[in-house]
């Protein structure tokens, strides 16, 4: 019976986003937050539009694509990874996209992006932004990255839900830093400095999540406390990472589409 109760976990699939609904609106917010004057303006005004920010918004179905468990191709650092759809699909084959493709969702929706702001369309530019900053947050998350997302391989499962979708709403703090949006000079090359600025912190986590088990068995508050303990501030660190990236890619595909007119 415990085997089969530990397969359903493994099993269980995981949201769309790889976090919680708050935590992404928490990313959202100062996003909007560190952006310039007339940008911040414009997404301000229109924030309740975005499907992130609007009060309907629902975390939805699983969707495998949006993650990418690059470990069981390639070791870390990750640095001969090819940067485009094409050059993994001809290396790693029928194997490459069983991993998800978080990383060509990022350059496919930033290209996207900048053509929306060329096109002034009001709607096509919310929509876009939001698909955006929601794939940019899921990159942040060090579980989104790794084979062992949901702590199977480490005898830890369920770690997914418990790190990604409940700790943000336990945690004592989500008040995120935000520093101000800038200009990305290669924004489909700085996806992977991202991969690999998430992926650092998976021990940690891994490690945090079993000492606070020690101390709870049954995941209460306790272990939640712990859990804060030792991983509140790799939670704050890769949200407010992940506002001032989601900021700085809807900087840069605007400056790439000319810094037009918001309206």
């Amino acid at each position: 019976m415990k085997a089969l109760v530990l397969v359903a976990l493994v099993a269980c699939p995981m949201p769309a986003w790889a976090w919680s609904t708050a935590a992404h609106q928490e990313v959202t917010t100062k996003a909007i937050d560190v952006l310039p004057g007339s940008m911040k303006a414009f997404y301000k005004k229109h924030r309740l539009e975005m499907p992130t920010l609007s009060p309907e918004t629902r975390s939805s179905a699983d969707a495998p694509d949006r993650r990418f468990a690059i470990d069981r191709l390639v070791p870390f650092p990750f640095r001969d990874v090819p940067r485009t759809p094409a050059e993994f699909d001809e290396r790693f084959g029928e194997e490459g996209k069983k991993i998800g493709r978080l990383p060509w969702m990022i350059q496919e929706t930033y290209v996207r992006l900048v053509a929306a702001y060329k096109s002034g369309d009001k709607d096509a530019i919310l929509k876009e932004s939001d698909v955006l900053g929601a794939a940019l947050a899921d990159l942040h998350n060090p579980l989104a990255v790794t084979d062992n997302a949901d702590g199977q391989k480490t005898d830890q499962p369920g770690l997914w839900i418990r790190f990604s979708e409940r700790f943000p709403s336990r945690a004592s703090s989500l008040s995120l830093d935000g520093d101000a949006a800038h200009l990305i000079d290669d924004p489909a090359g700085y996806v992977f400095s991202i991969l690999a600025s998430s992926y650092i912190w998976i021990d940690n986590i891994l490690y945090a999540d079993e000492l606070a088990h020690r101390a709870d068995r049954g995941y209460g508050g306790v272990y939640y406390e712990g859990l804060d303990d030792r991983a509140g501030r790799i939670l704050r660190e890769r949200l407010s990472w992940a506002a001032r990236n989601t900021a700085s890619y809807w900087y840069s595909a605007w400056t790439a589409a000319g810094r037009p007119d918001l309206k």
